[in-house]
């Protein structure tokens, strides 16, 4: 049976940003900070190394408020302006990808992780159209979990834990492990109901991660939820009356939170797989950017596309506590 093909999906910003915390700062011969791209490429090496991907996407945010910062004007409110130290890099990690021959995608009033949601829906599709032999694994590289929603029997994800040296590769059994039986796709439901403080995402207040975990287990989404206790149901008579209150108070905002955290998956982009795929790069190019970089010491760690794909032995597991060098 022909080997399977793999598509590899890297979450730029979360990258960069991770890098840029996790590292202590780095100059370039002409004094500007590239600590950020320096980690970039540590990551991107090493998982090009263990994936062995046959296709490469790489998705950015762009510095412009998105449909989401229009539906709730308090969408990230809380979090620190980006600092002009991490955001002189993007630049620079975008050059680098280029050289490298990685397609950049990017549309405004969207955030990476929608125009990831919208490659790791597309591909296999795609894929099926050409008539292509094997199938298409999609394998998403992020510095956060928000992503985890978007894993399926097609699509896992690689996800960065402490710094940039500890990840894990989480496929849907293992997301349900986290979540203590949700599914990937009821995270949304779960968020709905807790929230996400890291993106000033209310949620519904009063209610944490235990009681929603519970209420998203016990009646399957935040619709079915509500259709209960609309219809006052012996199912939703269980629901402590206090805690009734409030979720039917809250009602709003619950939804306004689930369609915050809600990865869109149709962002009108121009995706072609054929233009994604993972070949012969400018060595020469890429050289000249590094020395400029002040990147030597990885001249000689440059990846070769389409080396020999690793042993089954050598294969990552899924739920390895993966160290990155």
């Amino acid at each position: 049976m022909a080997e399977k093909k793999r598509l590899l999906v890297i979450d730029s910003n979360s990258l960069i940003h991770r890098a840029f915390h996790a590292l202590p700062p780095l100059t370039a011969k002409e004094g500007e900070l590239v600590n950020a791209v320096y980690g970039f490429l540590l990551v991107f090496f090493r998982v090009l190394k263990d994936f062995q991907p046959d296709f490469i996407a790489a998705a950015f945010d762009l510095p412009v408020p998105t449909f989401r910062h229009k539906k709730f004007k308090e969408y990230k409110a809380k979090r620190p302006p980006t600092p002009k130290e991490l955001s002189s890099q993007i630049p620079k990690v975008k050059e680098v990808l280029r050289a490298f021959n990685a397609p950049i995608f990017e549309k405004q009033g969207f955030e990476a992780d929608d125009i990831i949601g919208t490659i790791a829906r597309e591909a296999p599709i795609l894929w099926r159209q050409d008539g292509r032999g094997p199938k298409i694994e999609t394998i998403i590289v992020s510095g956060d979990l928000d992503t985890l929603q978007l894993v399926d029997s097609n699509t896992k994800n690689y996800t960065l834990r402490r710094g940039l040296k500890d990840a894990v590769l989480y496929d849907e059994k293992l997301v349900k492990e986290k979540y203590q039986g949700l599914t990937p796709s009821q995270i949304l439901d779960f968020k709905g109901l807790k929230g996400d403080p890291s993106d000033n995402i209310p949620g519904v207040a009063g209610i944490g991660e235990k009681t929603a975990i519970k209420l998203i287990s016990e009646f399957g989404s935040l619709e079915s939820l509500y259709e209960e206790i609309k219809r006052e149901s012996q199912k939703a008579k269980s629901i402590k009356p206090k805690l009734k209150e409030i979720l039917v108070h809250s009602k709003e905002q619950a939804f306004l939170s689930k369609m915050l955290v809600t990865i869109k998956q149709d962002v009108p982009i121009d995706f072609n797989l054929k233009k994604c795929q993972w070949k012969d790069y400018d060595r020469n190019k890429v050289i000249k950017i590094f020395v400029s970089l002040s990147f030597k010491s990885l001249i000689g760690r440059l990846p070769t596309p389409g080396a020999e794909k690793k042993t089954k032995s050598e294969k990552l597991k899924i739920g390895d506590n993966l160290t990155m060098w």
